[in-house]
């Protein structure tokens, strides 16, 4: 809010309509408000009324009467300068709290997804890290085929990029800017080149990307620009939520869970039982994710409760969104640099694991078919032996046969197919 009263007396400055003792004043005093020389001053909760003319005249008045100070007067003596008719000059509350709205998002978007994409990084690198290691895949929680270690890996990396991919593309939104509708989207009270000039200097003074509104009206009314990039948030946290579930999953036991990966100690996991190890990292993730969510939530039921001309809710609106950026670049740094980047594989147990894992029988569908193989799957199970020991009790009394051609199958064919699980595992990368 104090960047645009500081870009707003520069404009109503260069076209003639502040003078320049007030002009400078006024962003001398806007600039202190963004150094946080002033934070203090700031009282309004973010839960208000008024679609946010509190918050706006409290930045108003906190600036007009430092900017007093600063011409050598004081406090309170609005003659010098005014609130409303210098310091919010050309503005509406209607105009600037959805502006400041996009540019509040758009000011930490480099550093949010500077921190997602580099989560996708460490992943990618512990997807070649843990590629030659051949497991067993889980569906339904339940033995699956073989996948490699790095395959899964390489899908949360994956996931992970295009969820990057995704806020950047929502936040293409949030770069017009509807400054100068002021009260309604007509401009009244504006100068017609303010609108324009304003999306320039602000340009100038962030160093974003921003561009001018095709349609003021449509800018004051929706806030959907703000929903869609609210919602790439919640996907967002929804992919990540799932991951940590799976790390949760994969490091489980370790004596009598999946193990099949070790996590970094953190903290002791029990106060009673001694050398125990919990997730925590993986846990404070999914905790932070699920708060995400719940404000994404919030933003969609606030951006869908406006009427008419204006959204009357978008204070909550600003601040679940910079809420959920706050927690995600926290939550994603401390579990990327804390948690994944010291992950190793448990080589013996993810490779044990598959060894017992009857579904391998899958390989033979092309040879024996999918009911015979499937007769080998529930024997071995039954009887807790591999499918290699049961395909050859059943090839030494000439049972199993190739699906086509009525022929016997050899032993020597089903170690070929069994015992290459590269094959097995070719159909994907990481």
């Amino acid at each position: 809010m104090a960047l645009i009263k500081r870009a707003a007396a520069d404009v109503n400055h260069a076209l003639g309509l502040l003078d320049e003792e007030k002009a400078n004043a006024i962003a001398n005093a806007a600039t202190e408000v963004m150094e946080g020389h002033l934070d203090a001053e700031f009282q309004v909760d973010p839960f208000q009324a008024g679609a946010g003319t509190s918050h706006n005249m409290n930045t108003n008045e906190v600036i007009a009467n430092r900017a007093i100070e600063i011409l050598g007067g004081n406090k309170g003596d609005y003659k010098t300068i005014s609130p409303n008719d210098h310091v919010n000059m050309a503005q509406s509350t209607n105009d600037t709290i959805p502006t400041a709205i996009r540019l509040g998002c758009l000011w930490r978007l480099d550093e949010l997804i500077k921190t997602v994409d580099g989560l996708a990084d460490t992943l990618h690198a512990k997807s070649i890290e843990f590629d030659d290691i051949v497991k067993s895949g889980r569906t339904h929680l339940q033995d699956a085929v073989p996948v490699r270690m790095g395959q899964e890996f390489g899908a949360y990396s994956k996931a992970v990029r295009r969820d990057c991919e995704r806020i950047v593309r929502s936040a293409k939104g949030l770069r017009r800017l509807g400054i100068g509708g002021t009260a309604t989207g007509t401009g009244l009270n504006a100068h017609p080149e303010y609108h324009s000039r304003m999306v320039k200097r602000l340009s100038e003074l962030t160093g974003i990307e921003l561009l001018q509104s095709d349609n003021l009206f449509e800018s004051m009314q929706s806030l959907s620009d703000a929903a869609d990039f609210s919602s790439s948030l919640r996907v967002t946290a929804m992919t990540l939520a799932r991951i940590a579930n799976d790390i949760r999953l994969l490091s489980s036991g370790p004596s009598t869970g999946l193990d099949e990966i070790s996590l970094p100690v953190v903290q002791p996991g029990s106060s009673i039982m001694p050398g125990k190890v919990n997730p925590v990292l993986a846990e404070m993730l999914n905790q932070a994710m699920f708060h995400i969510q719940g404000c994404d939530h919030t933003v969609a039921l606030a951006s869908q409760a406006g009427q008419l001309e204006l959204n009357v809710m978008m204070p909550i609106i600003a601040h679940n969104l910079f809420e959920m950026m706050q927690i995600m670049i926290g939550a994603v740094h401390a579990f990327d640099k804390k948690c994944v980047q010291g992950i190793t594989a448990n080589r013996a147990k993810a490779e044990g694991w598959l060894s017992r894992n009857a579904i391998v029988a899958t390989a033979l569908n092309p040879l024996i078919g999918y009911l015979a193989a499937a007769e080998l799957v529930k024997d071995a199970m039954k009887r807790d032996i591999t499918i290699r020991e049961v395909a050859a009790e059943r090839i030494e009394v000439g049972k199993l046969k190739h699906k086509d051609e009525g022929r016997l199958i050899t032993i020597t064919e089903v170690d070929k197919t069994l015992g290459n699980l590269e094959n097995l595992t070719k159909g994907g990368i990481s």
